[in-house]
């Protein structure tokens, strides 16, 4: 689909109907959510795939109650690092010379410079930083979903202690922010699902500054 056509089909899909996406679609969702814009390219935050029913109930019953969990494809929790140290950083650094076939000692003075913004703020100040780069991946994801013609509904109302607790988040240094579930709408039970999409017009939405 073309891009705009894409965004106004999409809506945030309140029933679906348990039809699985195919791999080759949720890939591209993937991919898409990996090569998303992160803040000094670090990426501090993991997404983690579920497709087993199993799971996915006993995160509806534990977590997250509501029906798109169980009724939807796939199902992406969006999961930021809990703590970060300058071994993660390093290890960043070690990954852009591998990758673009330069030295370590050669990056140093960017190093120095994210370790300067990042471990000079507050394990809370972290958190809100890791987090936001999340939600910036959790909006490629829509944005792909949406081209690709997969339902994708962003959920922030579930029980993120409940959840880490499930996932074993704790032990992977990861915490829970967002929740994706990836399926097609149920345009007979979701009473959204033929309705005009609510935006606010351009002429409220845009400031432009001469």
């Amino acid at each position: 689909m073309e891009l705009l056509e894409a965004m106004n089909w999409r809506y945030a899909a309140k029933k679906m109907t348990g039809q699985t996406v195919p791999a080759e679609k949720v890939n591209t969702i993937l991919e898409a959510i990996r090569l998303s814009a992160s803040s000094v390219g670090l990426q501090p935050y993991n997404v983690i795939v579920i497709d087993n029913h199993e799971l996915k109930g006993k995160i509806h019953e534990k977590a997250c109650p509501q029906p798109q969990i169980v009724e939807g494809s796939h199902l992406l929790v969006f999961a930021y690092w809990a703590t970060l140290d300058a071994s993660q950083i390093d290890a960043y650094m070690q990954l852009i010379a591998n990758t673009r076939n330069v030295s370590v000692d050669s990056l140093a003075p960017f190093a120095d410079a994210v370790k300067g913004g990042i471990l000079s703020k507050t394990p809370e100040e972290q958190a809100v930083w890791s987090s936001r780069q999340a939600y910036i991946g959790l909006g490629s994801a829509l944005i792909a979903a949406a081209t690709e013609q997969v339902d994708a509904t962003p959920i922030e109302g579930f029980n993120p202690a409940a959840l880490d607790e499930l996932l074993d988040l704790p032990a992977k240094g990861l915490r829970s922010v967002a929740l994706v579930a990836l399926g097609y709408r149920d345009e007979e039970k979701d009473f959204l699902a033929k309705a005009p999409k609510v935006r606010r017009p351009k002429e409220d939405f845009f400031i432009e500054l001469a």
